[in-house]
């Protein structure tokens, strides 16, 4: 069924310690396949979330999925994704909102959900970093400089635009360069003339040839010139230096802190021979599992979605919903650094200095400040902000935040970079790639793993 065009005037979305983006007006057509992309923070699944709360013609049929599934704790990430699309998919919507469906995706179940993508009739919005997600829509809205910026066409002509706009920066940062040399020429040149004006007006009048009264309109008409070519001079000047504020350089983020490992030498961290693991409310069992983990081993956990790689997580972090057999020799739970796709080593009702603070008692509030400032948590209204208002790039920055005040022996990461954007993304991997410790990673990006010196895969 066809909706009536859908209309959004003047939106705004001004959180607690940022403005994201204000007056965003814009319709909504049937058919349209509308990209959602912007930094971590910038209000992509805020912007998704207002459209299922504001009124829409009486014939839309809403299908939403968002980005953190919050039900069928038995399944995993990508389980839980396709369960839920056809939950939604059964409704028949001919408006479907998805929030990053790729992150928990297999190669198998991605493939599938860009088929379902490419035949789709209705309106598709989608929140995604993911380039051929991103490619499969006719619109973008990109968040970027607290606004909303429409932009018709697919993602290779966005990125060809982008390209475009790097030209003609750096062709503006030229020209204003010789734009200063030019009005240093002229002011020279205008106060030449207007010292010459006055000197020919002494002489003339020595000479009886002007009155005091003529030379003086003279003078006055050589500076008022002066004036206002020096006016045109900063207009124009002005002119330059607006277009160029248009242009976000984006900011290179460089780590100002070091990831440390506990120092266990060449020990062994991990050691499970003969392994079984099952749940106390469901069938799911895995056996025959034999692996060791060195003190530098960096190892990736692969497989399908279900096939049991967060299963095999909580065995290690002895988590109480398992039950193992075997032998397991594990780290205490307090030597293990977990840092998760829903960064729940996160006190979310408490702000970011109070997560820091309550972790590093040795450390005073103006350390802690510097701390943070480390982590790009440097305004008040920054580390103010309570954790459950952050986005996800911000709450991945505060986790690692937490697990660099104690060393671990063991670092631990379940699919950390899903719901990040690529900025986030190269943050993290320059932390990674520095790490000497032992560590266990689940991700399904191979150029990810490959980045971060992955030294020994498992895979299921």
């Amino acid at each position: 069924m066809i909706h009536n065009p859908i209309i959004l005037n003047n939106l705004d979305l001004v959180l607690p310690h940022k403005i994201c983006f204000q007056n965003f007006s814009t319709t909504i057509n049937y058919g349209s396949s509308i990209g959602i992309m912007g930094n971590n923070g910038s209000g992509k699944s805020s912007l998704l979330k207002l459209i299922t709360e504001i009124s829409v013609p009486k014939n839309v049929v809403l299908g939403y999925i968002p980005q953190i599934i919050n039900k069928f704790n038995n399944l995993s990430g990508g389980q839980r994704f396709n369960k839920v699309l056809t939950q939604e998919l059964q409704k028949n919507p001919n408006l479907l909102l998805l929030d990053e469906p790729t992150n928990h995706l297999d190669k198998h179940n991605f493939t599938s959900l860009m088929r379902m993508l490419k035949n789709y009739q209705g309106t598709l919005i989608v929140v995604s970093h993911n380039k051929e997600v991103l490619s499969n829509c006719n619109i973008l809205w990109h968040i970027d400089n607290n606004k909303v910026n429409v932009f018709n066409g697919n993602y290779s002509d966005y990125i060809e635009n982008l390209q475009q706009n790097k030209l003609s920066l750096e062709h503006k940062l030229s020209k204003i360069k010789q734009q200063k040399k030019d009005i240093h020429d002229n002011l020279m040149k205008e106060q030449q003339k207007v010292a010459k004006s006055k000197q020919s007006g002494k002489k003339n009048i020595a000479n009886s040839k002007w009155t005091k009264m003529t030379a003086g309109l003279k003078t006055t008409a050589a500076e008022q010139s002066q004036g206002k070519k020096l006016k045109n001079i900063h207009d124009n000047t002005q002119d330059i230096l607006e277009e160029l504020q248009n242009f976000k350089i984006p900011e290179i983020i460089i780590p100002k802190f070091l990831l440390k490992a506990q120092n266990t030498g060449n020990n062994t961290v991990v050691s499970i021979s003969n392994g079984k693991i099952s749940y106390k409310t469901s069938d799911f069992e895995l056996s025959n599992i034999n692996l060791n983990v060195f003190s530098n081993t960096k190892l990736a956990i692969k497989g399908n979605n279900g096939s049991g790689k967060s299963t095999l997580l909580k065995g290690i972090l002895n988590l109480p919903e398992v039950i193992k057999e075997g032998n397991w020799l594990t780290p205490k739970i307090e030597d293990i650094a977990y840092l998760d796709q829903h960064y729940s080593n996160l006190q979310l009702n408490k702000s970011v200095i109070e997560n820091i603070s309550d972790i590093a008692l040795h450390l005073n509030h103006a350390e802690v400040r510097d701390f943070l400032n480390g982590f790009l948590f440097r305004k008040n209204e920054e580390v103010n902000a309570l954790a459950s208002t952050l986005s996800g790039g911000e709450k991945a920055r505060l986790s690692l935040a937490c697990i660099t005040i104690k060393p671990p022996k063991l670092l631990v990461l379940d699919e950390i970079i899903n719901n990040l954007d690529l900025q986030t993304i190269d943050y993290i991997i320059k932390i990674l790639q520095d790490y000497q410790g032992a560590m266990i990673v689940i991700a399904h990006d191979d150029s990810f793993l490959n980045e971060i010196k992955i030294t020994d895969i498992y895979e299921f």
